[in-house]
């Protein structure tokens, strides 16, 4: 059964609960003082009435002075409590949001802008701290109010205080009128800003494709338009807030007229005293504050309400690539790599045909493989099969004859070294882009696997050399330059099976061919896959896969396949027809 609202509201505050108990408690002992001085106040109107006694009067005014000081260090106690549970709580729920996304696999990431995930990482988690700090104390001072004050007023006149009270029922009614739909305008606003939050990550992260193609008063309009539905939208919340309020703090005072104009007529006829009366009066003024602050925390709580669908929608997202209940450990250490296929298939989400079908093939330890074919052939599908970041049925692909869904899932990725063509770099320094998988490797280290990479000679032409800042997503950098950093990344971990996803794509045939020779020789060879539209460079591996609509065409070295009619000898005709045009 899913949780209700209020029910996830409590989970978070789980951990905390010794702070927000102890918040409430003092908080009761506020009210409890906010009873017993308006009483202090009426019992000496009373007095007077009889004597005037300065020294009477000094007295009760230093002990009101004294309850008024301690009431407002309790206040100000209570306060600082509840309000830094809502702070944990933000803290705790970034640090969750933060932890399962880095658990969820890429995909997700392509379904969900992260413009918008962002406002739910921050927007969001601040509307629920100011639902668990401010709304928290609100409604336990509301509460504590009524039921302390309420038995006091009725103590002094039941009449005057049943008439004083009939208008907050009416007040009721107007709460839950306006509850839905400030609930729906609310959503409308978060929703436009993170349509706006997405539009400028977007236009941030694409800064030099819109001024290649000169789009920067498309883009301006294109901001306008969502600007203004934020705007819209903030105004229709505002406009409802500012009728809801001023109409709950009217009702509210209204009560506080009721007892002085019912109040003074009891007074002339004696069923009254001056002092009752004083002290009802303060007892109305005491619980208009907390009335008319009703409207806010009904505001507060709607976007808390908001704001938990939103996160939830979050955790709600399970990782479909997970290490199984029954997973084996297998070692970097002991690992061969030998990667072997029977019959596998993987067919993406809304698609009428499998990416890849049925392919079968062994790969033994140390062997450098080039996997060719047209785009979209399923290359890169069968790449990202390998370390498991697309889920593959169970008994279809195997590392050293392990089923790879029943390796544990850090053990797999850790012996598979894998480089996309896309190669993201941190804004950060090189050598620290370069030592990303093994944070505490040596430059020693890191210079080796720039050398392996093809990339060292280049770093230290670089102003700071190794401390050289490449910016962001490497932008400081050339496609050549980022792909190379990318793959020395992948060497430094030194793991027994490189995949290379069309990773050297912006590097020249003569460096690729390079690169895959100081992979291929030497004690400590790698198994390598090298997806790769570079025919040169696939004519030096050991063996050549041929790829074609998802399946296994043909398989053999270069010299062989090249004599053959077939798909290789059309792909490197084509090479070669490109060599002589250029």
């Amino acid at each position: 059964m899913a949780k209700s609202r209020l029910q996830y509201l409590t989970s978070y505050l789980k951990p905390h609960r010794r702070q927000v108990i102890f918040g409430i408690g003092i908080l009761l002992l506020v009210n409890i003082l906010s009873v017993w001085i308006p009483l202090i106040i009426g019992d000496v109107v009373e007095r007077l009435k009889i004597t005037f006694n300065q020294g009477i009067i000094l007295r009760y005014v230093v002990l009101i002075l004294a309850l008024a000081t301690v009431m407002w260090a309790i206040r100000m106690a209570s306060r600082v409590l509840i309000f830094g549970v809502g702070r944990k709580v933000e803290f705790d729920l970034k640090q969750r949001i933060f932890e399962h996304l880095l658990s969820l696999e890429p995909a997700y990431f392509a379904e969900n802008t992260i413009g918008d995930l962002i406002n739910r990482a921050t927007s969001d988690v601040d509307n629920i701290r100011r639902l668990l700090g401010f709304a928290v104390l609100s409604l336990a001072n509301i509460f504590f109010a009524y039921c302390l004050t309420v038995p006091a007023m009725l103590r002094i006149s039941i009449r005057l205080t049943l008439v004083a009270l009939a208008i907050y029922p009416v007040m009721m009614l107007l709460v839950g009128t306006f509850s839905n739909r400030l609930r729906q305008e609310q959503l409308d606003v978060q929703q436009s800003l993170s349509d706006l939050s997405t539009l400028i990550q977007e236009d941030m992260s694409g800064v030099g494709l819109i001024k290649i193609y000169a789009q920067e008063t498309n883009e301006q309009q294109a901001f306008s338009k969502r600007n203004d539905e934020l705007l819209k939208a903030n105004l229709a919340l505002a406009r409802t807030r500012n009728t809801l309020f001023p109409l709950l703090g009217g009702l509210a005072s209204l009560s506080l007229a009721i007892i002085l104009a019912l109040g003074a007529r009891n007074i002339a006829t004696g069923t009254l005293t001056v002092g009752d009366f004083v002290t009802l009066l303060l007892y109305v003024n005491n619980l208009v504050f907390p009335t008319a602050l009703l409207g806010f925390t009904i505001t507060s709580y709607q976007r808390g309400e908001v704001s938990v669908d939103r996160i939830e929608a979050i955790f709600a997202a399970q990782p479909k690539v997970a290490t199984a209940a029954t997973a084996l450990s297998l070692p970097v250490t002991q690992v061969r790599g030998r990667l072997q296929a029977k019959g596998l298939t993987y067919q993406y989400p809304d698609t009428d045909t499998p990416a890849i079908h049925d392919i079968s093939f062994i790969i033994e330890p140390g062997e450098t493989v080039a996997l060719v074919g047209p785009i979209g052939s399923g290359k890169s599908t069968l790449a990202k099969a390998l370390p498991r970041i697309l889920e593959i049925p169970q008994g279809q692909l195997f590392i050293d004859d392990h089923d790879v869904t029943q390796v544990m899932l850090p053990d797999l990725r850790r012996a598979i070294a894998f480089v996309p063509q896309d190669s993201f770099l941190f804004s950060t320094k090189v050598k620290n882009n370069l030592r990303y998988g093994v944070p505490l490797a040596e430059m020693p280290e890191i210079e080796q696997a720039a050398k392996l990479a093809q990339i060292q000679s280049e770093i230290l032409n670089f102003p700071n050399q190794y401390d050289t800042v490449v910016g962001e997503r490497g932008i400081t950098l050339s496609g050549g330059q980022r792909q190379r950093t990318a793959l020395g990344r992948a060497l430094l971990i030194d793991a027994p099976i490189l995949v290379l996803d069309d990773a050297l794509s912006s590097v020249d045939n003569q460096t690729a061919t390079q690169i895959l020779d100081n992979l291929s020789y030497g004690t400590q060879r790698k198994t390598v896959i090298f997806i790769t539209h570079q025919m040169s460079a696939a004519a030096n591996c050991d063996r050549i896969i041929v790829m074609d609509q998802g399946h296994i065409v043909q398989t053999g070295n270069h010299d062989s396949l090249v004599t053959h009619p077939g798909l290789y000898q059309q792909l490197w005709n084509q090479h070669k027809l490109k060599e002589v045009l250029q």
